[in-house]
Protein backbone atom coordinates (compact mmCIF):
# COMPACT_ATOMS: atom_id res chain seq x y z
CA UNK A 1 0.00 0.00 0.00
CA UNK A 2 0.98 3.39 -0.52
CA UNK A 3 1.68 5.77 2.99
CA UNK A 4 -1.63 7.34 2.16
CA UNK A 5 -3.27 4.82 2.11
CA UNK A 6 -1.89 2.80 4.81
CA UNK A 7 -2.89 6.26 7.06
CA UNK A 8 -5.47 6.02 5.99
CA UNK A 9 -6.62 2.42 7.34
CA UNK A 10 -4.56 3.33 10.64
CA UNK A 11 -6.91 6.04 10.77
CA UNK A 12 -9.91 4.21 10.42
CA UNK A 13 -8.76 2.03 12.99
CA UNK A 14 -8.32 4.15 14.90
CA UNK A 15 -11.82 5.57 14.88
CA UNK A 16 -13.20 2.07 15.22
CA UNK A 17 -10.94 1.05 18.47
CA UNK A 18 -12.54 4.68 19.36
CA UNK A 19 -15.98 3.32 18.82
CA UNK A 20 -15.56 0.21 20.22
CA UNK A 21 -14.37 1.81 23.60
CA UNK A 22 -16.88 4.44 23.76
CA UNK A 23 -19.19 1.08 23.37
CA UNK A 24 -17.78 -0.91 26.21
CA UNK A 25 -17.27 1.91 28.67
CA UNK A 26 -18.31 0.91 31.91
CA UNK A 27 -21.93 1.25 32.08
CA UNK A 28 -21.91 3.64 29.87
CA UNK A 29 -20.63 6.71 31.85
CA UNK A 30 -22.97 9.61 32.02
CA UNK A 31 -22.12 12.49 29.21
CA UNK A 32 -20.89 14.99 30.69
CA UNK A 33 -23.53 18.38 31.20
CA UNK A 34 -21.64 21.68 30.55
CA UNK A 35 -23.87 24.30 32.33
CA UNK A 36 -22.84 28.17 31.29
CA UNK A 37 -23.05 31.09 33.51
CA UNK A 38 -21.25 34.58 33.55
CA UNK A 39 -19.50 35.46 36.59
CA UNK A 40 -22.14 36.52 38.76
CA UNK A 41 -23.03 34.50 42.14
CA UNK A 42 -26.90 34.09 40.16
CA UNK A 43 -25.62 30.78 39.35
CA UNK A 44 -24.35 29.88 42.51
CA UNK A 45 -26.37 26.57 43.03
CA UNK A 46 -24.95 25.19 40.12
CA UNK A 47 -21.07 26.19 41.54
CA UNK A 48 -22.12 24.55 44.53
CA UNK A 49 -23.63 20.97 43.50
CA UNK A 50 -20.42 21.30 41.44
CA UNK A 51 -17.95 21.48 44.44
CA UNK A 52 -19.46 20.04 47.09
CA UNK A 53 -20.04 16.52 44.92
CA UNK A 54 -24.08 17.22 44.90
CA UNK A 55 -24.35 16.33 40.99
CA UNK A 56 -22.21 13.45 41.10
CA UNK A 57 -24.29 12.59 44.18
CA UNK A 58 -27.35 12.24 42.02
CA UNK A 59 -25.58 10.16 38.83
CA UNK A 60 -24.36 13.42 36.78
CA UNK A 61 -21.00 14.45 35.10
CA UNK A 62 -21.37 18.32 34.99
CA UNK A 63 -18.44 21.35 34.62
CA UNK A 64 -19.23 25.08 34.83
CA UNK A 65 -18.34 27.14 31.70
CA UNK A 66 -17.38 30.47 32.48
CA UNK A 67 -19.68 32.61 29.52
CA UNK A 68 -18.60 36.46 29.41
CA UNK A 69 -21.57 38.36 28.30
CA UNK A 70 -25.21 36.78 29.42
CA UNK A 71 -26.89 37.93 25.78
CA UNK A 72 -24.56 34.98 24.80
CA UNK A 73 -26.00 32.04 26.82
CA UNK A 74 -28.96 31.19 24.28
CA UNK A 75 -26.53 30.76 20.75
CA UNK A 76 -24.43 28.62 22.99
CA UNK A 77 -27.05 26.35 24.31
CA UNK A 78 -28.78 26.05 20.42
CA UNK A 79 -25.13 25.30 18.78
CA UNK A 80 -24.63 23.06 22.07
CA UNK A 81 -21.55 24.19 23.54
CA UNK A 82 -23.11 24.16 26.91
CA UNK A 83 -26.08 21.64 27.52
CA UNK A 84 -28.18 24.26 30.32
CA UNK A 85 -27.23 28.37 30.93
CA UNK A 86 -28.38 30.34 33.20
CA UNK A 87 -29.53 33.28 31.28
CA UNK A 88 -31.38 36.63 32.95
CA UNK A 89 -35.12 36.48 32.10
CA UNK A 90 -35.20 39.43 30.26
CA UNK A 91 -32.35 37.52 27.78
CA UNK A 92 -34.56 34.07 27.50
CA UNK A 93 -38.00 35.89 27.14
CA UNK A 94 -36.03 37.77 23.80
CA UNK A 95 -34.28 34.37 22.52
CA UNK A 96 -37.79 32.86 22.90
CA UNK A 97 -39.59 35.75 21.34
CA UNK A 98 -37.17 35.74 18.59
CA UNK A 99 -37.90 32.46 17.85
CA UNK A 100 -35.51 30.00 19.70
CA UNK A 101 -37.13 26.85 21.48
CA UNK A 102 -35.61 27.37 24.71
CA UNK A 103 -37.44 25.80 28.31
CA UNK A 104 -36.52 26.57 31.75
CA UNK A 105 -36.09 23.64 33.52
CA UNK A 106 -34.84 25.26 37.51
CA UNK A 107 -34.97 28.17 39.00
CA UNK A 108 -31.65 29.80 40.33
CA UNK A 109 -31.62 33.33 41.79
CA UNK A 110 -34.74 35.89 42.48
CA UNK A 111 -34.64 39.11 43.60
CA UNK A 112 -34.65 40.21 47.05
CA UNK A 113 -33.71 43.13 49.47
CA UNK A 114 -30.25 41.71 49.52
CA UNK A 115 -29.61 41.55 45.79
CA UNK A 116 -31.33 44.97 44.98
CA UNK A 117 -29.37 47.11 47.06
CA UNK A 118 -26.36 45.39 45.38
CA UNK A 119 -27.41 46.32 42.20
CA UNK A 120 -25.60 49.94 40.89
CA UNK A 121 -25.09 52.28 38.61
CA UNK A 122 -20.99 53.14 38.94
CA UNK A 123 -19.79 56.24 38.35
CA UNK A 124 -16.11 56.55 37.15
CA UNK A 125 -14.27 59.80 38.60
CA UNK A 126 -14.82 63.19 37.00
CA UNK A 127 -18.78 62.03 36.18
CA UNK A 128 -21.57 63.48 38.90
CA UNK A 129 -24.62 62.12 38.80
CA UNK A 130 -27.10 63.44 41.31
CA UNK A 131 -30.60 62.72 39.92
CA UNK A 132 -31.94 60.35 37.06
CA UNK A 133 -31.67 63.04 34.28
CA UNK A 134 -28.02 63.28 34.77
CA UNK A 135 -27.76 60.16 32.98
CA UNK A 136 -28.62 61.59 29.45
CA UNK A 137 -25.79 61.96 26.84
CA UNK A 138 -23.75 59.42 29.22
CA UNK A 139 -21.96 56.00 27.79
CA UNK A 140 -22.78 53.60 30.09
CA UNK A 141 -21.38 50.14 29.80
CA UNK A 142 -24.12 46.85 30.49
CA UNK A 143 -22.81 43.68 30.99
CA UNK A 144 -25.59 42.55 28.04
CA UNK A 145 -28.22 44.47 26.17
CA UNK A 146 -31.47 43.65 27.05
CA UNK A 147 -29.98 41.75 30.04
CA UNK A 148 -31.60 41.83 33.29
CA UNK A 149 -29.52 45.17 34.73
CA UNK A 150 -30.08 46.93 31.03
CA UNK A 151 -33.61 46.03 31.17
CA UNK A 152 -34.07 46.86 35.20
CA UNK A 153 -31.99 49.98 34.58
CA UNK A 154 -34.32 51.11 31.20
CA UNK A 155 -37.74 50.32 32.96
CA UNK A 156 -36.10 52.87 36.39
CA UNK A 157 -35.62 55.74 34.06
CA UNK A 158 -39.26 55.51 32.74
CA UNK A 159 -40.35 55.52 35.95
CA UNK A 160 -38.18 58.70 36.51
CA UNK A 161 -39.21 60.39 33.84
CA UNK A 162 -35.93 60.00 31.63
CA UNK A 163 -36.17 58.81 28.27
CA UNK A 164 -33.58 55.73 27.49
CA UNK A 165 -33.06 56.72 24.28
CA UNK A 166 -31.10 59.91 25.92
CA UNK A 167 -28.34 57.29 26.95
CA UNK A 168 -25.68 55.71 25.24
CA UNK A 169 -25.20 51.79 26.16
CA UNK A 170 -23.05 49.80 25.14
CA UNK A 171 -22.04 46.19 26.15
CA UNK A 172 -19.23 45.95 28.82
CA UNK A 173 -18.26 42.45 30.53
CA UNK A 174 -18.31 42.15 34.29
CA UNK A 175 -14.63 41.26 34.47
CA UNK A 176 -13.45 44.53 32.40
CA UNK A 177 -15.75 47.00 33.91
CA UNK A 178 -12.68 47.93 36.43
CA UNK A 179 -10.41 48.53 33.66
CA UNK A 180 -13.15 50.31 31.09
CA UNK A 181 -14.02 52.40 34.04
CA UNK A 182 -10.50 53.45 34.74
CA UNK A 183 -9.87 54.20 31.47
CA UNK A 184 -12.08 56.45 31.14
CA UNK A 185 -14.43 54.57 28.06
CA UNK A 186 -17.67 55.04 29.39
CA UNK A 187 -18.97 57.40 32.13
CA UNK A 188 -21.07 54.95 34.32
CA UNK A 189 -21.34 50.57 34.29
CA UNK A 190 -24.62 48.57 35.67
CA UNK A 191 -23.16 46.28 38.11
CA UNK A 192 -23.75 44.30 41.32
CA UNK A 193 -21.50 43.25 44.00
CA UNK A 194 -18.96 41.82 44.48
CA UNK A 195 -18.13 44.82 41.54
CA UNK A 196 -19.60 47.94 43.23
CA UNK A 197 -17.48 46.91 46.37
CA UNK A 198 -13.96 46.19 44.54
CA UNK A 199 -14.12 49.44 41.78
CA UNK A 200 -14.82 51.84 45.29
CA UNK A 201 -12.08 50.96 47.21
CA UNK A 202 -9.97 50.76 43.76
CA UNK A 203 -11.17 54.71 43.94
CA UNK A 204 -12.09 54.39 40.25
CA UNK A 205 -15.89 56.08 41.32
CA UNK A 206 -18.64 55.92 43.47
CA UNK A 207 -22.42 54.36 43.38
CA UNK A 208 -24.46 56.98 41.32
CA UNK A 209 -28.03 55.14 41.36
CA UNK A 210 -29.13 52.13 43.59
CA UNK A 211 -31.71 51.51 41.01
CA UNK A 212 -32.58 48.06 41.87
CA UNK A 213 -33.56 49.07 45.47
CA UNK A 214 -35.52 51.79 44.10
CA UNK A 215 -37.57 49.63 42.13
CA UNK A 216 -37.73 46.77 44.60
CA UNK A 217 -38.92 43.61 43.03
CA UNK A 218 -39.00 39.68 43.94
CA UNK A 219 -39.22 38.44 40.46
CA UNK A 220 -36.63 36.05 39.00
CA UNK A 221 -33.19 37.38 38.01
CA UNK A 222 -31.85 34.19 36.29
CA UNK A 223 -32.92 30.40 36.06
CA UNK A 224 -31.26 27.55 34.00
CA UNK A 225 -32.74 26.82 30.66
CA UNK A 226 -31.75 24.51 28.04
CA UNK A 227 -33.08 23.75 24.68
CA UNK A 228 -36.84 22.06 24.47
CA UNK A 229 -35.15 19.04 22.68
CA UNK A 230 -32.50 18.51 24.70
CA UNK A 231 -34.77 19.08 28.09
CA UNK A 232 -37.44 16.37 26.57
CA UNK A 233 -34.85 13.64 25.50
CA UNK A 234 -33.40 13.86 28.55
CA UNK A 235 -36.54 13.98 30.95
CA UNK A 236 -34.55 11.71 33.73
CA UNK A 237 -31.39 13.98 33.56
CA UNK A 238 -33.51 17.37 34.08
CA UNK A 239 -35.46 15.56 37.29
CA UNK A 240 -31.75 14.76 38.26
CA UNK A 241 -30.43 18.54 38.05
CA UNK A 242 -33.65 19.79 39.52
CA UNK A 243 -33.05 17.89 42.44
CA UNK A 244 -29.67 18.77 42.69
CA UNK A 245 -30.17 22.16 42.62
CA UNK A 246 -32.77 22.02 45.10
CA UNK A 247 -30.14 20.57 47.58
CA UNK A 248 -27.29 22.96 46.48
CA UNK A 249 -29.71 25.79 46.95
CA UNK A 250 -30.28 25.41 50.94
CA UNK A 251 -26.32 25.51 51.14
CA UNK A 252 -26.68 28.75 49.22
CA UNK A 253 -29.07 30.34 51.24
CA UNK A 254 -27.93 28.80 54.56
CA UNK A 255 -23.56 28.26 54.05
CA UNK A 256 -22.36 31.93 53.49
CA UNK A 257 -18.97 30.13 53.61
CA UNK A 258 -19.52 27.20 51.37
CA UNK A 259 -21.47 29.24 48.78
CA UNK A 260 -18.65 32.10 48.36
CA UNK A 261 -15.65 29.33 48.18
CA UNK A 262 -17.52 28.30 45.20
CA UNK A 263 -18.50 31.30 43.83
CA UNK A 264 -14.77 32.63 44.27
CA UNK A 265 -13.65 29.94 42.42
CA UNK A 266 -15.86 30.22 39.38
CA UNK A 267 -15.91 33.83 39.41
CA UNK A 268 -12.44 34.44 39.76
CA UNK A 269 -13.21 37.01 42.63
CA UNK A 270 -11.09 36.91 45.66
CA UNK A 271 -12.51 35.11 48.26
CA UNK A 272 -12.56 38.00 50.58
CA UNK A 273 -14.96 40.19 48.52
CA UNK A 274 -17.24 37.46 47.89
CA UNK A 275 -17.66 37.27 51.69
CA UNK A 276 -18.25 40.38 52.27
CA UNK A 277 -21.60 40.15 49.78
CA UNK A 278 -24.14 37.61 50.63
CA UNK A 279 -24.86 35.69 47.46
CA UNK A 280 -28.35 36.46 45.74
CA UNK A 281 -31.03 34.29 46.81
CA UNK A 282 -31.28 30.74 45.26
CA UNK A 283 -34.61 29.75 44.75
CA UNK A 284 -34.95 26.33 42.46
CA UNK A 285 -38.81 26.39 42.26
CA UNK A 286 -39.44 28.55 39.26
CA UNK A 287 -43.59 28.75 38.21
CA UNK A 288 -44.45 30.06 35.06
CA UNK A 289 -46.50 33.33 35.97
CA UNK A 290 -43.23 34.09 38.00
CA UNK A 291 -42.11 35.41 34.43
CA UNK A 292 -45.43 37.62 33.91
CA UNK A 293 -43.44 40.83 35.20
CA UNK A 294 -40.92 40.65 32.96
CA UNK A 295 -43.21 39.89 29.62
CA UNK A 296 -45.02 43.21 31.04
CA UNK A 297 -42.25 45.17 31.35
CA UNK A 298 -40.37 44.32 28.41
CA UNK A 299 -43.71 44.22 26.08
CA UNK A 300 -43.69 47.98 27.14
CA UNK A 301 -39.88 48.42 25.78
CA UNK A 302 -40.92 47.45 22.91
CA UNK A 303 -38.35 44.35 23.32
CA UNK A 304 -41.29 41.50 22.26
CA UNK A 305 -42.89 40.96 19.02
CA UNK A 306 -45.26 38.35 20.09
CA UNK A 307 -47.56 37.21 23.11
CA UNK A 308 -45.67 34.28 24.76
CA UNK A 309 -47.23 32.31 26.73
CA UNK A 310 -46.32 31.56 30.29
CA UNK A 311 -47.16 27.90 30.45
CA UNK A 312 -44.19 27.15 27.73
CA UNK A 313 -41.83 28.72 29.28
CA UNK A 314 -41.39 26.42 32.11
CA UNK A 315 -40.60 22.75 31.35
CA UNK A 316 -43.83 20.36 33.53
Amino acid sequence: MRGTQVRAVLAGLTVGLGVSVAFTAPVLAQAKIQIGCTATSDCASAMVAVDEGIFRKHGLNVEMTPIAINSNIPAAILSNSIQVGGPTSTVFLQAVDGGLDLVAIAGASVMNQTSNTAIAAFVRNGITIKDPKDFIGKKVGAPGLNAFLHVLFVKWLVEKGVDPRSVNFVEVTFPTMSDIIKSGGVDAVLTAEPFVTRMSNAGLGSVGARYGAELGRTDPIIFYAASRDWAEKNVATVKKFREAIAEAAVIVNSDPEKASASIAKFTKQPLDLVKATPPNQSEPNLKPQNLSWWIEVMSSQKMLQSKLDTAKLVLN
